[in-house]
């Protein structure tokens, strides 16, 4: 497929494909996604000098992409004939006798296996490799769009969106550039996505009518996933009865309200037979909800889940429910606690086709929160953990900042202590969502280094016990690898393993990097408010958004104990809620979030926890120097025009980290009057 110029490949370079290209391929099997696999080969072929077919034949073939329904070669089935199900999406790789085999029972297993097979390269077609079974571990793997189709008066075409302007909409119309959509979904396809929304979860009033009578415009992006098994979402507006329908009540429990949903979504398979549900933000800042009629969650989301059932449909509820009109001098209130008081307590009365959608923390997307207690409360609802690709609060997408390790950290929990299941597993054939970040700039995502977030989210999506520096491995390999130049010839194997490791070197650390130099110890936020980029200690302090440092001249942190505090730690289970109520077994990059303590508490690193604000702050923005010292040495290992975008960014988030070092020491020096054990310079 030809990339609309001048979009970047991202990952899924034609380079990519020289390994298959470059052979004889033997493709077999019917339907839409299996003609995928054939036209994405015989693409390569033409440029490499292959060959492809789609009978067998007699002459010998290098690769053989076949459904196990299929009449495969003799010789080929017997060595890699799986011995149970692989199921929708799984398939089989092997290579015996000088032939590479991907099996998969249903067309979109033989679609990821063809992309495994681009991810291993030559590799796929060296040394005999035993039969591998893979299946993901996920049966959704989601990104939800933030995008506007009306451009909104404060948050623009996307919001919280950092790459531009939206792939699907422009000025509240279609961008009809269906090229570049489609290019979206074969590099979604690559990494594992199998499901979208999109349009954002704040439905305006343009967006609300995707619903009814701009559902063709869904329709035509369905179209365009399709070939690459992505199923369309739409994000609505639990009001449309009434927006939509001139209802007179949304009211969950109101029969005409349940027929009106059940008439509009039967119109909706009409037109999308594979759409895949609803995505609802409701009673939730300024959203519309069950509670304007005295119901509750699962009222509103079973309603909805009533009407899709029907079709297979699913539903979305997200839990970021919270109250955003918080009296700043009420410490017994809490955010944190929010999504757990709403919702624990309706557990088991959500219907099947609900997914309860929990951001992975409690608060919003930070750079370091605990783990949200709601994944552990609610083991007969079904959950997905909602994930923030797009940098919010981690730089947004102007600084680099590799966010696969703390996922894996996130998915890696175990709530109930060693030995206990791990959130991987608790959401284990269910859902992992991520907010995208992806928009119409040339690189996808702003900064090109950014991309590699989008590339690891559908990765450990499928599989989430994946090492993240492999996952960025595999992304390297992909994308700048092995014509890092540009050349037309593969890079010489010196400047291969020098790209690698500048890219390493900049990227493996830098999600602690970015922690270091803004907000200290789990505390959150410090951000200017409203557009969430640069420091402003105080930004949030006196607001009614409820995220809060109560930093003053003898100490900082939010009290969240059972014994003096929110009670905010007995949400979870034992043993974290006696760990997180203890200062002495607290984590120290989680202090603050659970306790107020004063300046010279010290952590169990044995710093106190003002030597470690000034420390931490002043590592952080030399490693964000350090990290453009090494991108410069790196000129002529990458494209120039790319060098040069990321060059630039990284002049930007050196600016700022010194910008967060400056306000924060001097902020914390202020409050506390102890100056800095090593007599470093504060503003």
């Amino acid at each position: 497929m030809t990339i609309p110029d001048p979009v970047h490949p991202a990952w899924l370079p034609s380079e990519a494909f020289r390994a298959i290209g470059a052979r004889r391929t033997l493709v077999l099997g019917d339907g839409l996604l299996a003609g995928t696999v054939h036209d994405e080969v015989a693409q390569a072929c033409a440029r490499y000098g292959g060959l492809v077919r789609r009978d067998a034949g007699s002459e010998p073939y290098d690769l053989v992409l076949a459904l196990t329904t299929a009449e495969i070669p003799p010789g080929v089935a017997g060595a890699v004939r799986p011995d149970s199900v692989l199921g929708d999406e799984g398939y089989v790789l092997a290579r015996r006798d000088g032939a590479t085999v991907v099996l998969a029972d249903e067309p979109a297993g033989l679609l990821y296996g063809l992309f495994h097979v681009v991810r291993l390269g030559e590799r796929a077609f060296a040394a005999e490799r035993p039969a591998e079974r893979h299946r993901p571990a996920t049966r959704r793997r989601m990104l939800d769009h933030w995008d506007n189709v009306d451009v909104h008066p404060v948050m623009g075409q996307v919001e919280r969106g950092y790459a531009g302007g939206s792939v699907f909409w422009r000025d509240g119309a279609p961008r009809g550039d269906l090229a570049r959509v489609r290019a979206y979904a074969r590099l979604l396809a690559a990494c594992g996505v199998n499901a979208i929304s999109v349009n954002n979860v704040n439905v305006h009033a343009t967006e609300a009518h995707l619903l009814t009578d701009r559902l063709g415009d869904v329709a035509a992006l369905a179209d365009v996933f399709r070939p690459y098994g992505i199923r369309v979402h739409l994000s609505v507006n639990f009001a449309s009865p009434v927006v939509l329908g001139g209802r007179p009540t949304a009211d969950p429990l109101d029969e005409d309200v349940r027929t009106w949903w059940a008439d509009v979504t039967e119109r909706v398979y009409e037109t999308i037979p594979d759409f895949g549900g609803y995505v609802v933000k409701a009673d939730s800042e300024g959203q519309p909800g069950p509670f304007a009629y005295g119901r509750d969650h699962a009222d509103g989301a079973n309603l909805l889940a009533e009407a899709l059932a029907p079709y297979g449909g699913v539903v979305h509820w997200r839990a970021f429910v919270y109250n955003h009109r918080q009296d700043w001098r009420d410490r017994s209130t809490d955010r944190a606690r929010a999504a757990y008081d709403h919702f624990a307590p309706l557990d088991g009365r959500f219907r099947d086709n609900v997914i309860l959608q929990v951001k992975h923390g409690p608060i919003d997307f930070q750079a370091r929160e605990p783990v949200s207690p709601v994944v552990a409360a609610m083991p007969a609802t079904r959950l997905a953990v909602e994930l923030q690709v797009t940098q919010e609060y981690t730089g947004q997408q102007r600084h680099v900042c590799y966010l696969a390790p703390m996922w894996r950290e996130v998915l890696g929990f175990r709530p109930w202590g060693d030995g206990g299941a791990d959130v991987a597993e608790l959401v284990g054939g269910g859902d992992l969502v991520g907010v995208s970040n992806v928009g119409d700039d040339p690189y996808w995502t702003g900064h090109p280094l950014a991309q590699a977030n989008l590339y690891a989210f559908g990765r450990l999506a499928w599989e989430p016990r994946l090492d993240p520096a492999a996952i960025l491995d595999e992304w390297i390999d992909l994308t700048f690898l092995p014509a890092a130049t540009g050349d037309a010839e593969p890079a010489a194997s010196g400047a291969t393993d020098r790209s690698r490791r500048t890219l390493h070197e900049i990227m493996d650390d830098s999600w602690r990097t970015y922690e270091r130099y803004t907000a200290p110890l789990g505390v959150g936020f410090m951000v200017r408010p409203g557009h969430h980029y640069g420091p402003d200690v105080d930004g949030y302090e006196y607001t009614p958004w409820g995220t809060y440092h109560f930093a003053d001249r003898d100490g900082v942190g939010v009290d969240r104990t059972r014994a003096t505090g929110t009670g905010f730690t007995g949400q979870y289970p034992p043993p974290w809620s006696e760990v997180y109520e203890s200062l002495a077994d607290c984590p120290d990059e989680l202090l603050l979030f659970f306790h107020h303590v004063p300046y010279g508490h010290v952590l169990r690193s044995g710093s106190t926890v003002i030597q470690h604000i000034y420390d931490t702050h002043f590592v952080g923005a030399e490693q964000a120097t350090e990290a453009r010292r090494r991108w410069q040495e790196a000129a002529g290992l990458f494209d120039p025009s790319l060098h040069d975008r990321v060059k630039a960014l990284l002049d930007e988030q050196v600016r700022c980290a010194e910008e967060w070092r400056d306000q924060i020491n001097a902020y914390f020096f202020r409050k506390s009057g102890v100056p800095d054990a090593h007599g470093r310079c504060i503003p």
